[in-house]
């Protein structure tokens, strides 16, 4: 593949650090979840990822329905829910749930446009077969 892209990003301190990116436009303080002993107002990796993720689905979509001449109202709506999931022998893992909401189109094209996004975002490949991710068509 090429390469079309890189993105830097330098953490500082793990979950309750600062994470800041090469051009500046990163620059923020970062804690554990609120529920898990983290600081109300601060984000937290998973948050990150989510926001990265349901940004780059929506991307995927509207290529995917441009490619069969579909118009995805622009108002549409990916919300990634992100899980932090601990197994019995204390490993961390991820879980995804993808929520699309593709604002007044027949359930069943949303659902064939869906499916075939998740087969080109660059997210889905990245984590297939490392991450359970859940696709729900509203």
């Amino acid at each position: 593949m090429e390469r079309v892209y890189t993105a830097e990003v330098t953490a500082t301190g793990g979950r309750r650090g600062h994470v800041s990116s090469s051009d500046g436009v990163l620059d923020m303080p970062l804690s554990l979840p609120e529920g898990l002993g983290g600081e109300k107002g601060k984000t937290n990796p998973e948050q990150l990822f989510a926001a990265g993720y349901s940004a780059c689905f929506l991307s995927a979509l509207l290529l995917v329905a441009g490619k069969h001449h579909e118009r995805i109202d622009p108002t549409a709506t990916v919300k990634a829910h992100v899980d932090l999931l601990k197994s019995e022998n204390h490993a961390y893992g991820l879980g995804v749930k993808l929520t699309v909401d593709l604002k007044g189109m027949e359930k069943e094209k949303a659902r064939q446009l869906v499916d075939e996004a998740h087969q080109v975002c660059p997210y889905s490949i990245g984590v297939q077969g490392n991450v359970e991710v859940q696709l729900e068509v509203v």
